[in-house]
């Protein structure tokens, strides 16, 4: 599998360009941002005539690529004032969208290492902020964006994800061959973590999530 941060995991396969078949990334003319090539109201014209999709916030996806991992973090970066962007993660709700198991988000949930000073958000920003403990192998590079690593994800969807969602998003992630983050890993992790509020609870979703579905 190629990794999550390489052009090859970024790059939709219809599109190639030049002799050595480089591919065509989001960064390379396919995600446009509101207010940079193109206006709001360019964009949204686009949109209805099929060109473009939206993908988050203010950005549109040419419609001949294919929406990745590495589109949906770059998408999701722009939503992050700029001031901030280099010193947060994705995480959360946002990092299940962006490996494709959950609903994009109502807002970009970001996290920061609690022992890192970071400046507050910006009034009507489309985020939140978590302070949070991260370790070294917590968070890795989708598209080049900072995003919790898919176990990191799961571990705060199972403890702190809405009752409506949590379930759903752990058994896509755990189901998801790209992903190679099986929920009893999850678990286990959860098991060896020590105060974790709400761990009971957190646990139980986990073996819901990890139930086979009934079919019928």
């Amino acid at each position: 599998m190629a990794p999550l941060d390489s052009a090859a995991a970024a790059a939709p396969p219809e599109r190639v360009l030049g002799a050595a078949g480089q591919p065509v990334t989001s960064t390379g003319g396919a995600l446009f941002h509101a207010g940079e090539i193109f206006t709001s109201g360019e964009l949204q014209a686009m949109r209805l005539d099929g060109l473009v999709h939206l993908v988050i916030g203010a950005s549109y996806l040419r419609s001949d690529f294919r929406e990745d991992a590495a589109t949906r973090a770059l998408a999701a970066a722009r939503c992050v004032p700029p001031t901030i962007r280099r010193r947060v993660a994705l995480g959360r709700s946002c990092a299940a969208w962006i490996y494709g198991c959950a609903p994009p988000p109502v807002l970009i949930s970001l996290v920061t290492d609690h022992r890192r000073r970071t400046t507050a958000l910006p009034a009507f920003t489309p985020a939140v902020m978590h302070q949070v403990a991260l370790g070294p192998f917590d968070v890795n590079l989708v598209g080049g964006v900072s995003v919790t690593t898919p176990l990191r994800t799961a571990l705060d969807i199972a403890v702190h994800g809405a009752d409506r969602d949590a379930v759903p998003i752990l058994r896509a992630i755990g189901t998801s061959a790209a992903l190679d983050c099986p929920l009893r890993l999850v678990e286990a992790a959860l098991v060896n973590t020590r105060r974790v509020p709400g761990k009971s609870k957190a646990l139980a979703r986990l073996r819901v999530a990890g139930r086979p579905q009934d079919l019928r």
